[in-house]
């Protein structure tokens, strides 16, 4: 399955596809800025489903498009037809329903990030970092219910939910039928956890591979003035 993301609309509804990694990273994926084209391309769209299948990102892209998406003012269903992992699930908390895959996979974790410099500066991403975490933290707690230790300590774990749990646990409300939909996400493997069906289907495919061939191209073309 490629790794994509696209926006349609039938009628006043419009459907928001969500198939990639979150931030543009060496690979691409779906920044707040394509997010945010593709709510104006919607026009006057008065309801929204949002389909899920990433393995998450950049952090502060996804709380952007958490916003945009808690900003709509119609109704706001997101649907997880595979995995909503990392800022991937802060994302699905938008909506206004959220519907599971009955094969689906959510996960929360702590945030984390790379530092080079002084202990100085260590320190003060370590505050900030901290301080992502609160504000995700949050962002749990006000759509499940749950206490915010019990939430930090769900991060801390680095928390895979099947469906049957994520709706039990309150991070989502339905169960929808099985969704023949591939995980094939290089990221997952810098997750400690991950349950052995997804890492199977992890593995960069030829679609993915052709992509970043593609990218260190132009990279390369850029900085030789081509």
């Amino acid at each position: 399955m490629n790794k994509v993301f696209f926006a349609k609309k039938s009628g006043k509804r419009g459907e928001i596809y969500i198939y990639d990694d979150i931030g543009e990273g060496w690979v691409g994926g779906l920044t707040a800025k394509a997010f945010s084209d593709m709510m104006r391309a919607l026009g006057d769209a008065s309801a929204l489903d949002i389909y899920i299948n990433s393995p998450g990102g950049s952090v502060f892209e996804g709380v952007a498009i958490y916003n945009q998406i808690k900003r709509f003012n119609g109704e706001k269903i997101i649907h997880i037809d595979g995995i909503a992992a990392s800022i991937a699930s802060v994302i699905a908390m938008a909506g206004d329903e959220i519907r599971i895959a009955s094969n689906g996979m959510m996960m929360i974790h702590d945030p984390w990030g790379v530092v080079i410099g002084t202990a100085k500066e260590m320190r003060k991403t370590a505050d900030s970092i901290d301080k992502i975490r609160d504000t995700i933290t949050g962002t749990y707690v006000a759509k499940t219910g749950h206490d915010a230790k019990k939430v930090e300590d769900w991060m801390a774990e680095e928390t895979w939910l099947n469906a049957e749990e994520a709706v039990k646990f309150g991070f989502a409300d339905k169960i929808t039928e099985e969704k023949n939909v591939k995980a094939e996400f290089t990221l997952l493997s810098k997750f400690n956890k991950v349950p052995e069906q997804l890492k199977k289907q992890s593995k960069a495919s030829s679609v993915l591979i052709a992509r970043m061939e593609m990218r260190s191209k132009q990279i390369c073309g850029a900085s030789t003035g081509r």
